[in-house]
């Protein structure tokens, strides 16, 4: 219950923006559809990992750079509860704890991310590094959340350990997945330039 309670006040948050966003401009339904799908797709792939685990790309790269994290938030909720009732992928017990790790925590480190470099580089790079970070972190986060609830022993330096462990089962996959999803974030990014030239100036705040 922690992770709601986390979760659901950023989630709220994100759909007030979405709506916000769409009564200023409702040219950016577009864009929102495409980030939302964006996710859906990627989070749905699961690849099988060593010692029976699965990793997947998180796919928040794209709605963090067009929208900021807090849209990134409510557009993973609704993906990740999707992706619960109907493909049997999560459950709804552990959708608080997905949302903070995939939708919230991980985008907002892949937002920092993107606002420290958006200056430095080309916005096709800068959301290739944005992904890649978010991607990362969701996992790290994940690791942490899964030695909380499975420890290799008492007190904080047992749920350290079993994040090292857990950590260590997810790079194996998820490193190399990461910028796999960083390439792709990159060239729809660029694509989407092509197409929609006004979204070189976007990354909002939060």
């Amino acid at each position: 219950m922690i992770w709601y309670a986390f979760s659901l006040p950023i989630i709220a948050y994100g759909a007030w923006k979405v709506k916000k966003k769409i009564d200023e401009d409702p040219s950016s339904k577009t864009l929102i559809a495409v980030a939302g799908a964006f996710i859906f797709v990627l989070s749905a792939l699961k690849i099988p990992s060593v010692t029976g685990s699965c990793s997947h790309p998180t796919g928040t790269g794209i709605a963090v750079v067009l929208f900021g994290p807090v849209v990134t938030a409510f557009l993973s909720a609704i993906v990740l509860l999707y992706q619960a009732l109907l493909l049997a992928h999560g459950g709804i017990t552990t959708l608080g704890a997905n949302t903070a790790s995939m939708g919230v925590i991980g985008p907002f480190f892949g937002w920092i991310a993107y606002k420290l470099v958006k200056n430095r580089t080309s916005l096709v790079t800068s959301t290739f590094i944005a992904t890649v970070i978010a991607d990362w972190v969701t996992y790290v986060v994940t690791s942490f959340q899964l030695a909380a609830a499975f420890p290799s022993g008492a007190g904080i330096s047992g749920v350290i350990k079993s994040a090292i462990v857990f950590g260590e089962i997810f790079a194996v996959t998820q490193i190399p997945l990461a910028i796999i999803e960083g390439i792709v974030a990159a060239l729809l990014i660029r694509y989407l330039v092509q197409a929609k030239p006004e979204i070189v100036g976007v990354g909002v705040s939060a």
